[in-house]
C-alpha cells in the first residue's frame, strides 16, 4: 500500500479556517460567524461532492480500478468508491435501501397465504 502524502495545501486551508473561527474572541462575533458557516454547509457538501463524483469518474476513464480509487479516496470499500461515481451519498442509499424494503413488504403483504 503506497504511503499516504503529504496533506494538500487546500485542505490545510480549510482547517486553517475552522480553527480561526474558534479563535474569535468575541462571542457573539464567533457565533454569528459560525452559524454563517452551517447555513451555507449544506450547499458546500453537495459542491464537494459533486467535484468528487467527477473526479472519481476521471479517475476511472484513466483506467484506475475501483480499489484503487478507493484507496485513493481513503477509508472506502471498492464498492464504495463505485457508489461516489455514480452519485449516490449516504442518504440517496438509505432511502434506496427503504424503498427497496417498502417494495418488497407490500410484495409480501399482498401474496396470499401457504
Amino acid at each position: 500500500m503506497p504511503e499516504r502524502e503529504e496533506v494538500p495545501t487546500e485542505v490545510t486551508k480549510v482547517l486553517e479556517a475552522i480553527a480561526a473561527l474558534s479563535s474569535i474572541e468575541d462571542d457573539v462575533a464567533c457565533t454569528a460567524a459560525v452559524s454563517e458557516v452551517l447555513r451555507r454547509w449544506p450547499d458546500l457538501g453537495s459542491e464537494l461532492r459533486q467535484l468528487r463524483e467527477k473526479r472519481v469518474n476521471a479517475l476511472r476513464a484513466e483506467s484506475k480500478t475501483w480499489p484503487e480509487i478507493a484507496e485513493i479516496i481513503g477509508g472506502v470499500t471498492p464498492e464504495r468508491a463505485q457508489q461516489i461515481g455514480k452519485g449516490l451519498s449516504g442518504a440517496q442509499r438509505k432511502k434506496n435501501k427503504a424503498e427497496k424494503e417498502a417494495a418488497a413488504q407490500r410484495a409480501t403483504e399482498g401474496s396470499p397465504d401457504k
